[in-house]
Order: structure tokens, then C-alpha cells, then sequence
């Protein structure tokens, strides 16, 4: 869940540093009143800030750093008492520096990741290519059939809707039309090359299993849930083709008039 409000870490820190992610038991956990409107909103107001920091003490505990909670509880107390033992100035260049820390370590992880897992996924696409009914492109993409089908092929331009499922190579889903209940429908040549590749060669009907290189799919770039530098693993039913509509001709007078 995010934040109602837009809120960095500095500005929300000045008002309450990472405020009420406690693991002991306190009053505010107790259950409150939450019967008039007023009562709501001051009620999700301090469970949004707490909902946020919460993932940024998280964040910043898994990144290697020590997070003293009573001095964060303390501190939100007395930022809301506007009886800070610090000036604003102060912490501003203290929580100035705690970002520049944090990205610089969010940094190391990212290059430590993409390194892992150029390596890993060099060993699994050697590795996936020698089994049998695996058959590798040119361009490296490795594909083999689950299920055949005798269906029509779509063309790169051509619109397709299917069902997938994409795993990265140790088995974690990053996405799912059948996670979300209802196939997808795209222009097959404003996806990732792998696929743009890969379903042009499978007919309507078919369930094929694609492994696709990071070269092929998103590169040295970190998305999030997908590692820099990943191999991807799609399970992907081609359900339909709708062919491109061929473009217009102009007409005499439209071309005279460019």
C-alpha cells in the first residue's frame, strides 16, 4: 500500500522519522475509535506515514544498517510536540547524508545482483539447451513445444492475444495473465525481442516454453521484480491473431498535395 500522500524521505522525516513500525507492544495498537469521518481521516493520515516507513526501515535493516526503533518512536513523539533536540537544519543535513548511504548501498546491490546473475543464467541457458526437444535460434532464444497447434502464425505486426506466464529462472513469477484471470493483447512487435522472436513462430492452438537471454529481453536493466542481466522463462498459449490492417494508399490528390 503507498502513501495517501507524496511524501521523501527527508520532508517526512522532519516531521516524525520513520514513524510507528514498532515491534513491541504499545498503546497504539490498541483498538480505537474509527466512527466519525474526522476520526478516520487522523487515523489513516498516521497509518499511511506508517505503512510507508515502515518499508523504509525494512529497506534500510536489509541493506546492512542499524535502525534504533525507540529513538524513532521518540523522535516522531517530540516532532509532533515540536520539541526537537535538533534543528531542522541539522537534520536535513543528517538525513541528506542517510539517503546518499542508502542509494549508494542500494547501488552496490544492483551491480551485485546483475553480476550473480549473468553468471547464473550463462550456466542454466548451457545447461536448458542440451535437453531434449530444446531448440535454440540463432539469435540464442530457446524455445521448445508443450503443446502443438495448427493455427495460422502471426507476423510481427500483428496484434495477439495470449495467455502467459513469466518466471525468472529460479522459479519466481513476475507476471501472470492467468494470475490476473484474462489473456493479453498486444502488438507482437512492441514487446520484448525474445518475444517478438519466439511467437512468430508458434501457430494459434500452441503452448510453447520460451528461455529468453537477458540480450533478448531487458538487458542490463534492473525493472524491479526482473534483475539486470536476467534470463526469462515465458509458458505462453497463443489464443488468437488479428492481423495488422494494411496501411492506406493516398490518393492522387493527397500525394500531388505533399
Amino acid at each position: 500500500m503507498k502513501p495517501i500522500y507524496k511524501i521523501s524521505l527527508v520532508a517526512l522525516a522532519l516531521i516524525g522519522l520513520s514513524a510507528c513500525n514498532q515491534e513491541q507492544k504499545t498503546a497504539s495498537a490498541d483498538k480505537v475509535e474509527l466512527s466519525s469521518v474526522e476520526q478516520k481521516e487522523a487515523y489513516s493520515v498516521g497509518a499511511s506515514i506508517g505503512r510507508y516507513m515502515a518499508g523504509h526501515i525494512k529497506e534500510q535493516e536489509e541493506l546492512g544498517f542499524s535502525v534504533d526503533r525507540a529513538l524513532i518512536v521518540t523522535g516522531f513523539q517530540q516532532g509532533l510536540k515540536d520539541e526537537l533536540q535538533l534543528t531542522e537544519d541539522e537534520m536535513q543535513k543528517v538525513l541528506e547524508g542517510l539517503d546518499q548511504k542508502l542509494n549508494e548501498k542500494r547501488m552496490a546491490k544492483v551491480q551485485e545482483m546483475a553480476a550473480k546473475s549473468m553468471q547464473e543464467s550463462k550456466a542454466y541457458l548451457e545447461q536448458n539447451k542440451a535437453k531434449e526437444g530444446v531448440i535454440t535460434t540463432e539469435s540464442g532464444l530457446q524455445y521448445e513445444v508443450l503443446t502443438p497447434g495448427e493455427g495460422e502464425k502471426p507476423a510481427a505486426e500483428d496484434i495477439v492475444t495470449v495467455h502467459y506466464r513469466g518466471t525468472l529462472i529460479d522459479g519466481t513469477e513476475f507476471d501472470s495473465s492467468y494470475s490476473r484471470g484474462e489473456p493479453a493483447e498486444f502488438a507482437l512487435n512492441r514487446v520484448i525481442p525474445g518475444w517478438t522472436e519466439g511467437v512468430q513462430l508458434m501457430p494459434v492452438g500452441a503452448k510453447y516454453r520460451f528461455v529468453i537471454p537477458s540480450e533478448l529481453a531487458y538487458g542490463e536493466r534492473d525493472m524491479g521484480t526482473i534483475p539486470a542481466n536476467s534470463t526469462l522463462i515465458f509458458e505462453v498459449e497463443l489464443l488468437k491473431v488479428k492481423k495488422a490492417e494494411a496501411p492506406v494508399e493516398p490518393t492522387e490528390a493527397e500525394a500531388s498535395a505533399k
